[in-house]
């Protein structure tokens, strides 16, 4: 009988106890918190409803050994976990970023953070259209898995592939992490839009040339264009724009329906990583010439400049233009 793989989940959020459970099906997996727990916990705060899997071990303790390692803390922290987690890790042992958005002050993707902290490491970057608590019910959902080097995509999304969660691989792992960050932003403007009652139409008119710009932002910072209408594109970003369940969509209702940022923030114990990502995505936008239109209106949206009926003419009024 051979020996199953050893998985390390580092990160014990919503998105991390999902892939958890999901994993365990094909490996023994070690579920990282930040925080200590009673032996043999099978539940676990984000997911109260959701009971670990006898595979999966819970504990504070960084792994020494594991056959893959996935990173699944808030962008914010990843710099300061990975290089914690490099002291302990042995070489060689591949490393796959599961966070979205950019760090801030820096613009830096997951990656180009794990190249700084976790040099001279195998990495990869895993996203998709995924809502945790389906995949921790093993309801079936598919991801993108990106690696520069292709022969290694493809061999990381077979080993990494499960009953109920099925893994494509991709060379472009900048714009994954583009489409990855992007499309919690566009998530908010939709909300805005159905919050703002401003009908189906709006929404469904923004999505799409949301996706034209953010592929334009892609291949000019030298991704594929085609990334955004695959799933970390595309898949996500409609999961997200229209999900009861997204972070992001339900702060764009709640600022549609004229709540503050501040209320609604203040009331909320996670990040919509999109309020975040936005500023980044116009600068980026401006600083490689694209015209972002669609993300520069909701970063001033965000930022108070602009209320929903004055962001609306404002997009309306541009001149027309070629699709």
């Amino acid at each position: 009988m051979s020996q199953l793989p050893r998985i390390a989940v580092i990160g014990a959020g919503a998105w991390g106890i999902a892939l958890a459970c999901s994993l365990a099906q094909i490996a023994d997996v070690l579920l990282w918190t930040r925080n200590p727990v009673p032996p043999g916990t099978r539940h676990m705060p984000r997911l109260p409803d959701i009971a670990l899997p006898e595979r999966v071990t819970v504990t504070n303790t960084l792994p020494h050994e594991a056959d893959a390692v996935l990173l699944v803390v808030p962008t914010q922290a990843l710099r300061d976990i990975s290089h914690e987690l490099e002291k302990h890790l042995k070489p060689n042992v591949p490393v796959i970023t599961c966070c979205k958005g950019m760090e801030r002050g820096t613009f830096a993707l997951p990656l180009e953070v794990i190249e700084q902290t976790m040099p001279n490491r195998p990495m990869a970057v895993l996203s998709g259209p995924n809502f945790a608590i389906e995949v921790a019910r093993g309801l079936p959902a598919a991801a993108t898995l990106a690696v520069y080097d292709r022969a290694f995509a493809h061999d990381l999304a077979q080993r990494l592939t499960t009953p109920t969660l099925r893994l494509y691989a991709s060379d472009d792992p900048l714009g994954v992490q583009l489409a990855s960050a992007a499309k919690n932003v566009i998530a908010i403007g939709a909300g805005i839009a159905v919050g703002a009652e401003m009908g189906e139409n709006a929404r469904a008119a923004l999505i799409t040339r949301a996706l034209a710009e953010l592929s334009r932002l892609v291949k000019v910072m030298g991704g594929q264009a085609r990334t955004m209408y695959g799933l970390a594109g595309m898949g996500d970003l409609i999961l997200t724009a229209t999900g009861p369940g997204s972070r992001n969509y339900s702060l764009g209702i709640a600022l549609g329906k004229g709540e503050s940022l501040d209320n609604i923030l203040s009331g909320r114990s996670t990040v919509a990583e999109g309020v975040l990502t936005a500023p980044t995505l116009r600068k980026l936008g401006e600083k490689h010439g694209i015209d972002t239109p669609i993300i520069t209106t909701i970063t001033r949206l965000l930022s108070g400049e602009l209320t929903p009926e004055r962001a609306r003419d404002e997009l309306l009024s541009r001149p027309p233009c070629r699709e």
